[in-house]
């Protein structure tokens, strides 16, 4: 079955050795990866340069969040490595200072809203404002894309509203948070299908235990594809 670029899947696992011998074992069915934070000591970056040569996609999820200057430098160390996205929050100015770093290369700054695995009561505890969580979302969403964001990273249950805004024309939406019907939800709390997440208007979703903890993770991700196909 060829790879489906929609779909991108998560090496969350302990280091490096074990994320290729996933990819290995994905072979052609994959093209896209996302290498996360968990990942960064374990040769993360060591990784995304191996994936690369071996033509992958590589989604560097660092959600990097610091005054403008330290961000830009980050990501201008950052853009070297021939990433094609590279998250950092949603706060207006630190996207400002990520699109500054990026220069002119083609890595894609992606703004994270509000984790998937937050709801309403976390927020309260982080004394974040009052409101609905899809309100908070897809405004900061629209204030990421003002600030120059290519995309942002949001859960699958506010694509619809932030595909609706004016300001997401031509702009990405990726979704982790997604689930295959029978799936742990684990520690998400803002999760649809791989189907709805689509339809709803995500360009990418992610998924990462699924597919990498299932005793057979090429079927896990044959699954996913064939429901994507079908849309």
């Amino acid at each position: 079955m060829q790879a489906d670029d929609r779909l991108i899947v998560a090496l969350d696992v302990p280091n490096a050795l074990e994320g290729l011998r996933l990819v290995e074992k994905l072979g052609d069915e994959v093209s896209f990866y996302k290498i996360g934070l968990g990942m960064l000591t374990g040769g993360g970056l060591a990784l995304a340069n191996e994936l690369t040569e071996m033509g992958k996609r590589v989604f560097l999820d660092m959600k990097l969040f610091d005054i403008g200057q330290t961000v830009e430098n980050a990501v201008a160390g950052l853009a070297q490595f021939d990433l094609d996205f590279l998250t950092v929050h949603g706060d207006p100015n630190v996207v400002r200072a990520a699109v500054a770093g990026r220069g002119d290369t083609g890595m894609k700054i992606l703004a994270v809203t509000i984790l998937t695995s937050l709801d309403r009561n976390d927020l309260d505890v982080a004394m974040i404002r009052d409101g609905e969580i899809q309100g908070i979302v897809t405004e900061r969403a629209r204030l990421a894309f003002l600030a120059g964001a290519d995309g942002v990273i949001a859960s699958p249950q506010e694509a619809a509203m932030i595909r609706a805004l004016p300001e997401a024309t031509g702009k990405l939406i990726v979704t982790p948070g997604v689930r295959p019907a029978g799936t742990n939800t684990d520690d998400q709390k803002r999760v649809t299908s791989p189907a709805v997440a689509i339809n709803d208007g995500a360009d990418h979703i992610v998924v990462g235990r699924p597919i990498w903890r299932a005793e057979d993770p090429l079927s896990a991700v044959r699954l996913i594809k064939t429901e994507l196909a079908a849309i």
